[in-house]
């Protein structure tokens, strides 16, 4: 049996609009029980959060399909038995998540980890703090390394520019949790609870979609919905130095493909 990790800006939708054929896919996944997670990294929502904004683009899952790189930071943090005591640079769902896992946020001077995720009130003053904390001895980890954010407007600075400010002031580098990095991809394989080998890793992104599933050795399809675009896909892959197996105009096309290679 296959199964799949899905990505969700790009692939499912942009912004506050369903991509087309999303809905249909899930469901095809759903009527065929094959098992399936959709795996972010954005570190604002919670899983609860991120199905009700499906749901809002009449696209059904369950918060349970849903992983986060929220989820893997405060699950890696959980694998390393350091400590409990951490500084967040961040937002609501990465907050829900650490705590959930039993780490304090508030309040944690010497903190054990500085974990930062996208956090658009990042301001001077939280930069000093995380920097002070890190020159003292904290460990850094970074849910994902996404330098621009796709939104309604055009590309805005994501987590991944905030940590080069960070990076830049204490010379610290991050333990890097979201896709490409292997600690997502390994996490996410393990709930799927399939070898690597029988799991396709669906989306829009070369660079952290399609690396993270060929470092993690899945198969992997590209769909040019998203960052790739039929327009832009062959500097897309130039650029990354990685290959799809497959390469989609949209998820209708990678269920015929999918279909074509005897996948069902």
């Amino acid at each position: 049996m296959n199964g799949f990790l899905i990505d969700l800006d790009g692939t499912l939708y942009r912004g506050h609009e369903p991509i087309p054929y999303a809905a249909a896919f899930i469901q095809w996944l759903q009527q065929h029980e094959l098992p399936y997670l959709l795996v972010t990294n954005n570190s604002s929502r919670t899983p609860e959060q991120v199905a009700e904004h499906l749901l809002e683009l009449g696209i059904e899952v369950p918060a349970t399909a849903v992983y986060t790189s929220s989820q893997a930071a405060a699950k890696y943090l959980t694998e390393q038995r350091v400590g409990n005591r951490v500084h967040m640079v961040g937002e609501a769902g990465l907050r829900i998540a650490l705590e959930a896992s039993g780490f304090a946020v508030e309040g944690t001077t010497p903190p054990d980890y500085v974990v930062q995720g996208i956090d658009r009130s990042f301001t001077y003053a939280k930069l000093t703090e995380a920097v002070r904390h890190l020159k003292a001895g904290a460990t850094y980890v970074l849910t994902n390394p996404d330098r621009m954010l796709p939104s309604d407007g055009g590309l805005l600075p994501g987590a991944g520019s905030l940590a080069a400010s960070i990076t830049a002031a204490s010379g610290v580098e991050p333990v890097v949790i979201g896709k490409p990095s292997p600690i997502i991809m390994a996490y996410a394989i393990e709930r799927l609870g399939l070898p690597a080998a029988d799991v396709w890793v669906i989306g829009d992104n070369v660079h952290t979609d399609i690396r993270g599933g060929v470092v993690s050795g899945c198969r992997t399809a590209l769909v040019l919905t998203g960052v790739a675009t039929a327009d832009n896909v062959h500097e897309q892959l130039a650029s990354a130095g990685v290959t799809p197996e497959l390469v989609c105009d949209d998820l209708a096309h990678f269920i015929a493909q999918f279909t074509e290679l005897g996948g069902l």
